[in-house]
């Protein structure tokens, strides 16, 4: 019980809903910049930010990001925002869920994220991504 108040105290904060705002518009660009191939996907990124793929190593840094990004397949993604957590003024940890489709819209995956972003002099990036299906590896 006390945990699910502090939980909507959270969601209630007005700096929380600030920083909602801006993840989520965030989310919204996230596919398009990384179908881009290029360093288009950075720009949501801090310089020291990590992916934590599933099945396979961290990816950390800039031309790593980079790397991983030029390899994945063009999709869109849906995210939906469950919780944010934090002081809404230097860190929120984001708990999402996503939906993976192809781009003639045939759904490819769904799964959960967590992301640290961290406020910067640049606004709000991702330091920390990570993700996993919600189905068995392939």
């Amino acid at each position: 019980m006390m945990f699910t108040f502090w939980c909507n105290a959270q969601t209630a904060d007005p700096a929380l809903k600030s920083v909602r705002k801006v993840i989520e518009a965030s989310n919204e660009i996230y596919a398009d910049l990384a179908n881009k191939g290029d360093r288009s996907i950075l720009t949501r990124y801090t310089d020291d930010a990590c992916l934590f793929p599933p099945n396979a190593q961290p990816v950390c840094g800039s031309e790593q990001l980079l790397a991983f990004y030029k390899g994945g397949p063009k999709v869109h993604v849906k995210f939906t925002i469950q919780h944010l957590y934090g002081d809404g003024k230097t860190s929120v940890t984001e708990e999402s869920f996503y939906e993976m489709t192809d781009p003639d819209g045939k759904k490819l995956d769904d799964g959960k994220v967590i992301v640290i972003w961290k406020n910067t002099k640049n606004g709000w990036k991702m330091y920390r991504d990570m993700f996993s299906s919600n189905h068995p590896a392939k």
